[in-house]
């Protein structure tokens, strides 16, 4: 490796302006559990979170201190610049819910908790983009030396250990100093939420409606849904994103796919008028997801939420972009990856340029599992600055990603591709 690739590799970018093996049901739950998180916090829930003093005062209780991290100091009006976000979702065994996981929660691998999701959200300066990366839970990276918060007790650095594992040293700490050294990011805001939360914050926004081309049965997980469009609820949501046997060849890559399609219809639920436009949903969601997750110190500001949810609430849905972490098979573990260091090092450098993302790849990784289903194209009224004859402004040139890069944005409408 060139010294040149390594300055790189180590810098720390301040933001301001896959194939996944272990397929447990706690690390498919966890994974939708991060991506709503993420998705509520930067579609609004710090402006109503301000004015739900009970709620905020229970978010800030539990807050955890990161460790290495340039914090971001509060202000009036939106964030200035940009900004990192890191989000975990974990497989604790809550009591209220541990009936639904079965042996993962009353068998011999009952305990503990793992990060099984770990997802960053980076919003960048104006113009405002959002892109949210997913890190596969069973990516073998090193993992630096993290104290546990709880005992007291410091693990020496570890040059190759699974993501997921971070938890189990250092909790959220540990997650997101991990993350921070091997992206070379500032990540001054993080918050991680478990199992139970999913179900409450679907039900809170009254379910998300997604589309499926065959109809999925899946005896594992007792999911049988028709042809069509379905709005999901609650449990039957996670089974929805945990089916692996129901989409596609069986295998996780199906599974991604819908849990990509469950990403950009949430955000659009998030903004839309049944959402922000009603009071009573909204309130509702910004309580529930307050009661559901544990912020760093640094999240725990109300006028640092609002201001997050302020700098993003005008993003387009084209600007907002789910992609996983690029990765290679582990040559010591074919149950394990390894960062695909050439194209994350393309990822970061183009985040940095804050211009639009071409994704080259395939909106899933699956062969075949999405179907995709363009939205009718309505007429675009002109403007003042096109019937004047005023100059127009050149579109900005989008940056090609590798096409090791995978992914979708939240304005292309997919449908899973199910066995029915």
């Amino acid at each position: 490796m060139s010294e040149t690739t390594k300055d790189a590799r180590r810098r720390k970018t301040v933001a301001r302006h896959g194939i996944l093996s272990s397929p447990s049901i706690g690390g498919q739950i966890a994974r939708f559990v991060a991506v709503a998180l993420a998705v509520v916090l930067v579609s609004g829930l710090g402006v109503v979170g301000y004015t739900t003093y009970t709620a905020v005062a229970d978010f800030s209780e539990s807050a955890v201190e990161l460790e290495g991290q340039e914090s971001v100091p509060p202000d009036i009006g939106e964030i200035e610049g940009g900004v990192n976000l890191f989000v975990a979702g974990t497989d604790a065994c809550e009591p209220e819910y541990a009936a639904y996981f079965g042996e993962r929660c009353t068998g011999a691998d009952a305990g503990g908790e793992l990060n099984d999701v770990n997802m960053l959200v980076h919003i960048s300066d104006e113009p405002r983009r959002v892109t949210v990366i997913s890190f596969p839970r069973d990516l073998m990276i090193p993992i630096p030396e993290c104290t546990d918060p709880d005992t007291g007790r410091t693990t020496s650095a570890m040059t190759k250990q699974p993501l997921n594992s971070t938890f189990s040293y250092g909790g959220l700490s540990c997650a997101v100093k991990t993350i921070s050294e091997l992206t070379g990011q500032n990540i001054p805001f993080a918050a991680s939420v478990t199992w139970g939360g999913v179900i409450e914050i679907t039900n809170a926004i009254g379910g998300v409606e997604v589309c499926i081309a065959n109809g999925i049965k899946d005896y594992h997980t007792g999911l049988d849904l028709p042809a069509g469009n379905v709005s999901l609820q609650g449990l039957e949501a996670l089974q929805f994103l945990r089916t692996r046997h129901g989409v596609g060849n069986g295998g996780d890559l199906g599974r991604i796919s819908n849990q990509q399609q469950y990403m950009s219809k949430l955000a659009r639920k998030l903004v839309s008028e049944q959402v922000l436009s009603n009071p009573a949903t909204l309130f509702g969601l910004a309580t529930t997801a307050l009661s559901n997750i544990t912020p760093s110190q640094t999240l725990r500001n109300p006028l640092t939420l609002t201001q997050i949810a302020l700098a993003v609430k005008n993003v387009p849905f084209d600007e907002i972009v789910f992609i996983q972490y690029p990765v290679n098979g582990d040559p010591s573990d074919s149950n394990k990856v390894v960062p695909n260091y050439a194209a994350a090092d393309a990822l970061w450098a183009a985040l940095e340029t804050n211009r639009p993302l071409q994704l080259t790849g395939k909106a899933s990784q699956g062969d075949g599992v999405i179907v995709e289903t363009p939205s009718p194209t309505e007429p675009v009224a002109p403007t003042d600055a096109a019937t004047s004859g005023a100059p127009v402004a050149p579109a900005e040139e989008a940056v090609a990603l590798p096409s090791a890069i995978t992914g979708s944005t939240a304005a292309q409408d997919t449908c899973s591709n199910g066995n029915g």
